[in-house]
C-alpha cells in the first residue's frame, strides 16, 4: 500500500528556516493505516533539505536552537552565504534572464549557497516504520530545512508512506 500527503510550510527570510515536521509526519502515518514499511519525507525545492536530528532545546541569539545554528555555521567555511554578486559563478546572465521571464528578481537568484548546501545534505529522509511507529530513536526529530534566505516563501514537504 502507498499513501501520500503534503505538508505546507512557511519559511522566513534573512535566516535559514528549520521546520520540525515530526508531529505532522506522525499524523500522516496514523492516517495512512500502514503499520510496517517506510516513511519518506522529501522536498522538491532545490534549496531545501530534510534531515533527522535531535532537538537541542537551548536557543541561540538568532532564534535557532543551538544545534541548528551550529549546523548552519558549519557550512560557512566551505559554502559561505551569498552576500554579494560574484561570490559564485551562478547565477550567470542566462540564469538571470530565465528568472526574469518567470517573475523572479535578481536578489532571489543569488542563493547559490542554498543550492549547494541542499545538494550536499540531500532532499529526503527515509525512516523505517515498525508497528505503526517511526523508528527515529529516543531523540530523533524530522526537520525540513530551507537554506534560501533571499525571501520568505511557501514550501511543501511531501510525505509518502509505503508498506502494509
Amino acid at each position: 500500500m502507498v499513501y501520500r500527503e503534503a505538508v505546507s510550510l512557511q519559511s522566513n527570510d534573512k535566516i535559514v528556516t528549520f521546520h520540525n515536521v515530526t508531529e505532522a509526519v506522525r499524523e500522516i502515518v496514523q492516517r495512512s493505516g500502514i503499520r510496517n514499511g517506510l516513511v519518506n519525507v522529501y522536498s522538491h525545492h532545490t534549496t531545501c533539505c530534510v534531515i533527522t536530528q535531535e532537538a537541542a532545546f537551548d536557543m541561540s541569539m538568532t532564534g535557532l536552537e543551538t544545534l541548528q545554528q551550529d549546523f548552519v555555521d558549519a557550512f560557512e567555511p566551505i559554502m559561505p552565504a551569498q552576500r554579494r554578486e560574484g561570490m559564485y559563478l551562478h547565477p550567470g546572465p542566462k540564469a538571470l534572464a530565465f528568472a526574469a521571464e518567470h517573475d523572479e528578481d535578481a536578489r532571489g537568484c543569488h542563493n547559490t549557497d542554498a543550492h549547494l548546501r541542499s545538494a550536499l545534505v540531500g532532499r529526503s529522509e527515509t525512516i523505517a516504520l515498525i508497528d505503526g511507529a517511526m523508528d527515529l530513536g529516543e531523540f530523533g526529530f524530522i526537520y525540513f530545512i530551507d537554506f534560501d534566505t533571499t525571501r520568505a516563501r511557501r514550501r511543501t514537504a511531501q510525505v509518502t508512506v509505503i508498506g502494509e
